[in-house]
């Protein structure tokens, strides 16, 4: 006799039924206890609640959890406490999480203004140092730090993984503002480096200068690694771990909000500081004021990065995945790099993030030559730089409130390739102003502008727009893009894309630039070029975009396919019989033998089915 369902009053079989029920198995799926010829159905007590005395050939008991009576009586789940319509305990991750991200990017504002005014504006020195600082100082230190941080990611816990990295950053950044820079004039070989200038030509002004101001080529590393580490790896790594992907598509855009915000504070900090010198007394070095404020600023913001860590680990629950997902074994450093190439889908998030430095390198080279030329000093390019993170937090600000829009009507697809045609079309402006800055120069001068001033603003928009559009939706997309994947592959995955494969794509473009000169004889004369390459990369970055969205698609679809066979596997169904009288009870049935199954039983005494 097959067993089905009906609702009348509560659950009820046909009158007088065959007793027939089994204990229920943790792997027996939904169909098979549904459709199973010998279903098995764990019988209730008459009040549907804990225990259950069955008679038959072997009297048992059985217990059933209230929760599980209650979803068969059909009684709904209290609802959850929301505040504003959400949920509190999503608001425990959030809020944390916002706030981490706030201090995370206001740091990297004030360290990424202050790189660049050290190593353009030190004396021997100028923008030309970036392509040769990026390619062969900071891309090596990101090699090495992934490698590092995959063997430690073997052997130590997520918790201290974390301390273990993010503590080195903060005492670096006090010890320079305090300890390297005032001993600057005495640890720099300057005299050195003249004497190898005078000796090797101005082509080495670059390399030479590397080894001129090595203290500030060494910020200059730890600031883009920075944003490198602690913004991809360690923050998006947690963040990724606690949220789901239907949390991070509604909250992810709106981290930028608190982040962008900070953009705007942070780069009226910098202003500030750098605004310091106007009321010192003279022989007083401003700068080196500004900075040690400005250290000060971003070893506290440190600390509380490091508190709130501590506080969402210890009160805030992680999130249940799916149990299927794959247990990779520990994987040794060159195995992790194999497996990592071997993924279609870590090569296409890899090209993503290497086609984006690629492509905002080649313009922002030629932008920081022309800013150096317009304001000389480091102070003066220090304000401009806080005016411009200003901006670019407004822009981007704006950004992120339309960003949630285009993710829930458009979806990841969309936005991923938004990035990269915003980028395109900016730049193509750029250069155009260069190439043509010449003809239209008087044009120029009915504004009240240079050529030079009209360059460095038509280049601080596109940085503007660029960077507006990553923040509020590339790095929300490609984040997106590692929740789905298995633990392993998302650490070692994450380590070796946006610790490596951003500094290579910053590289990329600098050995590009590099050659250019090179063969051109001009940074000028090989503009028209650069703008070839930058289509040719960009177009490469949209085919990827393309190819991810087709298998991130998949990976979710499979992973709520997971969820949902493992909650119809841990389904308990009562069984109601009716009484005589016809009304629905729970009755005392017996316990089926589950390897025997009842032989008494045969298919002509099976009962008419009814409708569920």
């Amino acid at each position: 006799m097959d067993v089905l369902l009906q609702t009348r009053g509560l659950l009820s079989l046909p009158i007088s039924p065959r007793n027939r029920v089994t204990l229920s198995h943790p792997s027996l799926t939904l169909k098979h206890r549904l459709f199973s010829p010998n279903p098995k159905v764990p019988p209730l007590s008459t009040n549907g609640f804990p225990k259950l005395s069955v008679s038959g050939r072997k009297e048992r008991s059985l217990f059933l959890c209230m929760a599980e009576a209650a979803a068969a009586f059909g009684e709904p789940e209290s609802e959850k406490p929301k505040i504003l319509g959400v949920e509190v305990a999503t608001l425990k991750k959030i809020l944390p999480l916002g706030l981490m991200f706030f201090c995370i990017l206001f740091n990297y504002t004030i360290l990424r203004d202050t790189k660049d005014v050290l190593v353009v504006t030190a004396r021997g020195s100028s923008a030309e140092i970036i392509p040769f600082l990026k390619t062969w100082v900071n891309l090596p230190m990101a090699i090495g730090f992934m490698l590092l941080y995959t063997k430690l990611a073997n052997v130590l816990s997520k918790q201290a993984l974390f301390y273990s990295v993010i503590l080195p950053f903060i005492a670096f950044f006090g010890a320079f503002g305090f300890v390297l820079y005032p001993l600057s004039n005495y640890i720099h070989p300057e005299a050195l480096a003249d004497k190898l200038l005078n000796i090797l030509g101005p082509r080495f002004l670059g390399p030479l200068a590397i080894m001129r101001i090595w203290s500030f080529c060494l910020f200059y590393v730890m600031a883009e690694l920075w944003g490198s580490v602690v913004i991809s790896v360690l923050f998006w790594g947690f963040a990724n771990q606690i949220t789901t992907v239907e949390e991070a598509k509604r909250f992810y855009p709106l981290f930028g909000l608190g982040a962008n915000v900070a953009l705007v504070f942070s780069g009226r900090t910098v202003k500030y500081f750098s605004n310091l010198r106007q009321h010192l007394g003279p022989g007083v070095d401003g700068w080196a004021i500004s900075l040690k404020a400005m250290m000060s600023i971003v070893v506290g913001m440190g600390f509380a990065i490091c508190f709130l860590y501590w506080w969402v680990n210890n009160y805030v629950p992680l999130p249940i995945r799916s149990k299927k997902k794959k247990e990779k074994p520990k994987m040794g450093t060159m195995e992790s790099i194999k497996f990592l190439v071997s993924s279609k889908y870590i090569r296409d998030l890899a090209t993503l993030v290497v086609a984006y430095g690629i492509s905002i390198n080649l313009v922002e080279v030629t932008w920081k030559s022309k800013l150096k030329a317009q304001f000389p000093s480091p102070n003066e390019y220090s304000s401009f730089m806080g005016d411009f993170s200003t901006a670019t937090g407004i822009a981007t600000f704006t950004m992120m409130l339309l960003s949630q829009v285009i993710f829930d009507k458009y979806g990841w697809g969309v936005a991923a390739k938004i990035t990269p045609t915003v980028l395109l079309l900016t730049g193509v402006g750029f250069f155009s102003l260069i190439l043509f800055g010449g003809p239209i120069a008087p044009v120029i001068a009915k504004f009240g502008m240079t050529p030079l001033l009209a360059a460095v603003y038509v280049g601080a928009m596109q940085n503007i727009f660029s960077k507006s559009a990553k923040y509020s939706l590339f790095d929300p997309c490609k984040e997106m893009a590692y929740i789905p994947l298995d633990e392993d592959t998302k650490v070692k995955g994450k380590a070796a894309i946006d610790v490596v494969c951003n500094p290579l794509g910053k590289s990329g473009g600098a050995l590009i630039q590099q050659f250019m000169i090179l063969t051109f004889g001009s940074l000028a004369n090989s503009t028209p070029y650069l703008g070839g390459v930058l289509l040719v990369i960009v177009l490469a970055w949209l085919s990827a975009a393309r190819s991810l969205d087709t298998q991130f698609t998949a990976l979710r679809q499979e992973e709520e396919l997971e969820k949902e066979m493992e909650r119809a596997a841990a389904v308990k169904i009562p069984v109601v019989a009716k009484g005589e009288d016809g009304n629905g009870s729970l009755s005392s049935v017996p316990l089926l033998n589950p390897t025997t199954g009842d032989s008494s039983s045969s298919p002509s005494e099976a009962s008419t089915p009814r409708n569920i």
